[in-house]
């Protein structure tokens, strides 16, 4: 393999600029050229892809967000769309891709697959929900986003005497609000993974009020509920006065910690090693702090497990 390319797809997360880093750093350094494909699939379809240097990723591992840039593309869910982009795949000589971004993501790398394009798929996601690894690249960061933000409005909830909710991503899974909820000693965690009671929530809230306890701190996943819901109604069944926090966006944003950087160059690495030892459809991650790959054609059909057992903890440490 002579020409190997890489994009940047879906939402954007902490540590993508460094997995790019690295996917062009190992290419280079192996006597293969490497090429960015700007704009995602949207991109890959437009032929919008420009040969890639040391001195392109020089700068960049620190950054959040992705150089290459991302965009959501339902052209390329459609047949004629994949058409396209392999058509500029084989104009520019490129025989590998490696794809980093979450589910939607590997959709479309399952898609070349499926057409006979090697593909590496990353996993790069703040949501921490593709199975097959431990993390995402992402993850680690935006959680400690969220602790953060946690601290600082646990302040004011603790100077005010209020409840305060806080609304943190995760659609479909709950990885994060878990992680923060348990990180920042939050008294309640609702999370899309588990059904929940607001008789619970408000018998868990008149507890700590009985035993006299003046703040409390709930988190809730967006794709539960929304946050002002939720507070609303702890609101009418309590009368505690309940603030609503909802972090949105920021919590994608910010210089990759130290772990998401060695995280996704490992992964960056381990993608460029596969595609040179003549090996695609397949995604990586990290299992036991050790790099894996799997079929990514099978990957997309198992579900992200999140872990039960630390739910659980949370429950009991928020007596």
């Amino acid at each position: 393999m002579k020409k190997i390319g890489v994009l940047t797809s879906g939402g954007d997360s902490p540590g993508m600029n460094a997995a790019v880093r690295a996917v062009v750093r190992k290419s280079i350094y192996h006597n293969v050229e490497v090429y960015g494909i700007y704009h995602g699939y949207s991109g890959l379809i437009e032929g919008n892809i420009k040969r890639l240097e040391l001195g392109s990723v020089g700068d960049i591992i620190h950054r959040g967000g992705t150089k290459l840039y991302t965009a959501r593309c339902l052209e390329f869910k459609t047949l004629e769309g994949q058409k396209k982009g392999i058509e500029q795949l084989k104009k520019h000589g490129i025989e590998g891709l490696v794809i980093i971004g979450g589910d939607g993501s590997y959709m479309g790398a399952k898609k070349l697959t499926e057409h006979g394009f090697p593909c590496i798929g990353v996993p790069g996601t703040i949501d921490n929900d593709i199975p097959g690894t431990d993390f995402t690249i992402g993850f680690d960061t935006a959680l400690n986003t969220v602790i953060d933000a946690i601290d600082k409005i646990r302040d004011t909830a603790t100077s005010h005497e209020r409840t305060y909710v806080i609304e943190v991503m995760g659609r479909h899974a709950g990885d994060l609000a878990l992680w923060s909820g348990l990180a920042g000693g939050a008294e309640t965690i609702l999370i899309p993974e588990v059904d929940y009671k607001l008789d619970e929530i408000v018998n868990r809230l008149n507890r700590g009020t009985e035993r006299g306890k003046k703040h409390s701190i709930i988190i809730v996943a967006e794709g539960v509920a929304s946050g002002v819901d939720i507070a609303e109604e702890i609101e009418k069944a309590t009368s505690l006065d309940t603030r609503v926090s909802v972090l949105g966006h920021i919590q994608r944003g910010g210089s990759p910690t130290a772990f998401d950087r060695v995280l996704a160059s490992r992964l960056g690495a381990y993608a460029v090693e596969l595609l040179l030892d003549g090996i695609g459809g397949r995604c990586v991650g990290i299992q036991n702090n050790k790099l894996v790959n799997h079929d990514i054609l099978e990957i997309l059909d198992q579900k992200h497990m999140l872990d039960q057992n630390m739910y659980r903890l949370s429950e009991e440490l928020s007596i």
